[in-house]
């Protein structure tokens, strides 16, 4: 490959989203060898490789290369285009929405708003649900000002292990990400949510929130949850059913959870038991001491390392995941933005972080 001269490089198949998401921002070459050389099936997974031809349709100018093993991987960016009309069918293995979260780093910086639809399976365990990313992840970017023509769709539910799902997501495009400085949680004031149903009884929802609320209810009483019971070709290709649940806070911060179970493990894990679990989880994200859960701290500190290069933003987030502790050395490498982190005195084990942004733009890219 052309120009790989000052590439990065790295070993290994975790963490390939963020590689590449930050090296298509920053327009830095990056080399990722040792995928899994010592597995039966070594190189990429068949959803890894989908996320590369889903970045190689949303750019123009990309250059990649994989050997014949599938492990090793080179990609020189280009440009990020956006564009409408777009389709890709994702593969069962991975929810969409491990695709969308990619899209969603990207698209704002495009050239042209973002409109895509993607088909596979919008709930599974592995990943956050469609509902979630409806409900949660997008209504979080309207803190760094992307909010107008910012839109998702489920048009068809798609549960593992066939899927069949269908969604359309659109992203407008913004000059520059503000600084934000958020540093407060604030006490719950409700929680909201959806309890869905494919090609099951939608008696299922029903036990499902049932079980949910016998847990939330000791501690709030506004809670409401919706039942989405999917009919006809709306169902997908499997039956399964899950709950998504979203607390809300008076400072607007939102902490999210979901559980779902496919109709295969309807023994291990019965509608109670996914109300339940996703109800428990809920409270333990709301036990955490930071204005977002762990699942979005990545996504958050994505943005505040593009912010403008005028003021710090500053963040409090609970204990780091693996991911976000990951994306702040990630970070740093591709962008060469640091991260101040002061840990709070206490048990909670929250930190504040502040950076001064790259000022990455979607005009303009940043030059090594």
């Amino acid at each position: 490959m052309k120009g790989s001269g000052n590439a990065l490089r790295y070993s290994g198949s975790n963490f390939l989203r963020q590689r590449l998401v930050l090296s298509t921002i920053s327009g830095r070459p990056v080399v990722i060898s040792d995928i899994r050389p010592k597995d039966e099936e070594p190189g990429l997974r068949d959803y890894e490789a989908s996320f590369v031809r889903l970045l190689d349709k949303l750019c123009d100018g990309s250059d990649i290369s994989i050997d014949e093993t599938g492990t090793t991987l080179k990609y020189r960016p280009g440009q990020i285009i956006g564009g409408s009309g777009l389709v890709h069918t994702c593969p069962p293995s991975r929810c969409l929405t491990y695709f969308l979260e990619g899209l969603l780093l990207l698209a704002p910086l495009a050239k042209q708003p973002l409109t895509v639809r993607l088909k596979g399976v919008t709930n599974s365990a592995e990943d956050v649900s469609c509902d979630t990313f409806r409900t949660a992840t997008l209504p979080l970017l309207a803190k760094f000002g992307i909010e107008e023509q910012l839109s998702f769709k489920i048009l068809k539910r798609g549960a593992p292990p066939l899927g069949g799902g269908e969604v359309i997501f659109s992203c407008p495009i913004v000059k520059a990400i503000q600084p934000i400085e958020l540093l407060n949680e604030g006490k719950v004031k409700r929680v909201r949510g959806v309890a869905y149903t494919t090609k099951v009884s939608p008696q299922f929802a029903a036990r499902m929130v049932d079980a949910a609320r016998g847990v939330l209810n000791d501690f709030l009483p506004d809670v409401w949850v919706y039942t989405d019971h999917c009919k006809g070709e709306a169902c997908g290709n499997s039956p399964g059913y899950g709950i998504s649940l979203v607390a809300e806070t008076i400072a607007r911060s939102l902490k999210s959870a979901d559980a779902c179970a496919s109709i295969s493990e309807e023994e291990e894990m019965s509608p109670e038991s996914v109300g339940t679990h996703a109800a428990q989880r809920l409270l333990a994200e709301i036990d955490l001491d930071g204005v977002v859960d762990t699942a979005h701290q990545s996504l958050v500190l994505y943005f505040l390392s593009l912010g403008e290069e005028t003021k710090p933003s500053r963040l409090r987030l609970s204990r780091l995941s693996p991911s976000a502790a990951q994306m702040l050395r990630h970070i740093r490498d591709f962008l060469g933005v640091v991260f101040q982190i002061r840990e709070d005195h206490g048990d909670s084990g929250s930190v504040v972080l502040s950076c001064i942004g790259a000022g990455i733009t979607n005009t303009a890219r940043r030059t090594f």
